[in-house]
């Protein structure tokens, strides 16, 4: 529904503001499939309804002429960054849009620095989503400045009104018409400023050009370099036009190259060396040994709590149930999960992984409990900071305990291995007294 103008000037303003704001991308047809995978949807059976046997037989009669074809991508594996990297426009553009797999090695998380550098050279129009979150923060920013001199001038106010009050003697020191702070004061009052300094700005003489800089500076021309101003050459904009290459390539975790290579087998990840497709076991043992640092030999063992492990049963497991599981370094956690994706709304879990060596092999020796006791050593005031973090970015702490099992001798079946881990989750929140009244 169309806002009503408004006839007051603030209100003219805040309506322009507005409407100055792009609309945003829809992204539920962008990532409107949860997983990079192809499926055949088959028409429901009802019982009452003969015609839907029909229905359903010519769906599978369809899947038999002409089944679907599963695009599969391609990665390559970096020992430097013990990461896997994926260059191929179309795979990072499938992998990103379907899943939220990855991130861009020169971007925040979505892999935008091409389109960010066309806009930056003039190729193409709108606005990105860093641009965005930067306008968002400048216009914050800007709201607090505002709200710090409102405040300030009521204390003025408020201590000129106490000595007068006191110079003549009454009992009522504080003026009524003082009234209190709000945001929508505060943008009106904004918004009026700038309506006043644009109805300057136009009628004065234009005996000066003025350019507004990104970051909020202006540079002002005399009139003498304003006649030395040239057109744009040609030649100046043949540079413009010409097609440059893409800098950037989608980084994606172990964890997450993993469950696309065995999860879904929509990945195949290749060795840049030798250009050859690495096969899946081992793979599996190049993960695990990439896991430490510094990198394990490939002569090692692999042990059952290696990161890896640990980490890929999580990760398996929420990706299971339909959670986007992204990287939660940001909050000092290892996971953070999305109900549907970061581009529709924050994440409301963050995950932290704490191994569990329940099994009688890890009480047998002395060794082996020491070994234990090392590793689940934990102080509460790591927990209390990781939990006081999520509660100041209003995030659902949820610890995940890994059962551990007894090391095997082989990996050849990895779905034996991978099965052997257990996992359970806790739900843990900090009690704020103001936010948990009635």
């Amino acid at each position: 529904m169309a806002e009503a103008p408004s006839s007051s000037p603030a209100g003219s303003a805040q309506g322009k503001g507005r409407t100055s704001r792009s609309s945003r991308p829809n992204y539920r047809n962008i990532h409107r499939f949860p997983l990079p995978v192809t499926i055949h949807p088959v028409p429901p059976v009802i019982p009452h309804n003969p015609l839907s046997l029909i229905s359903v037989a010519l769906s599978y009669l369809s899947f038999l002429i002409s089944p679907p074809r599963q695009e599969v991508y391609t990665a390559y594996f970096d020992l430097a960054t013990s990461s896997v990297h994926v260059t191929d426009e179309r795979a990072i553009k499938a992998l990103w849009q379907m899943g939220f797999f990855g991130k861009g090695n020169l971007s925040r998380s979505e892999p935008s620095w091409l389109e960010r550098e066309k806009k930056r050279r003039g190729l193409l129009g709108g606005s990105t989503s860093e641009e965005a979150t930067r306008k968002r923060r400048t216009e914050r920013r800007e709201l607090k400045l505002e709200r710090a001199r409102v405040e300030r001038l009521m204390v003025e106010e408020r201590l000129k009104a106490e000595a007068a009050a006191r110079e003549l003697g009454t009992s009522s020191p504080v003026d009524a018409s003082i009234e209190k702070f709000s945001v929508k004061k505060a943008m009106d009052a904004k918004y009026q400023r700038e309506r006043e300094q644009a109805i300057q700005n136009a009628t004065a003489e234009p005996t000066t050009d003025v350019i507004n800089s990104p970051n909020g500076k202006s540079v002002r021309f005399s009139p003498v370099v304003q006649e030395q101003k040239l057109s744009p050459q040609v030649d100046d904009d043949a540079d413009l036009d010409m097609e440059f290459q893409n800098e950037e390539h989608l980084q994606i975790s172990n964890e997450e190259t993993f469950f696309l290579v065995y999860g879904l087998g929509v990945l195949r990840v290749v060795d840049r060396e030798t250009n050859a497709v690495i096969p899946t076991s081992s793979l599996f043992s190049l993960l695990c040994h990439h896991s430490h640092y510094p990198p394990r030999l490939p002569s090692a063992d692999l042990q059952p709590d290696d990161p890896f492990l640990l980490s890929y049963a999580v990760y398996h497991h929420f990706r299971s149930l339909g959670w986007v599981v992204r990287s939660g370094v940001k909050f000092g956690t290892d996971y953070l999960l999305y109900n549907r994706g970061p581009v529709f709304s924050h994440a409301e879990f963050a995950v932290i992984i704490v191994p569990s060596y329940e099994h009688p092999y890890w009480n047998e020796t002395k060794e082996r409990r020491d070994y234990v006791a090392q590793k689940q050593d934990r102080r509460w005031w790591w927990l209390h900071c990781v939990n006081r973090v999520q509660a100041q970015v209003k995030k659902s702490l949820v610890v995940v305990y890994v059962q551990v099992p007894p090391p095997t001798s082989s990996i050849d079946d990895i779905g034996a291995v991978l099965g052997s881990y257990r996992v359970r989750e806790f739900l843990l929140r900090r009690w704020i007294p103001n936010r948990s009244r009635d």
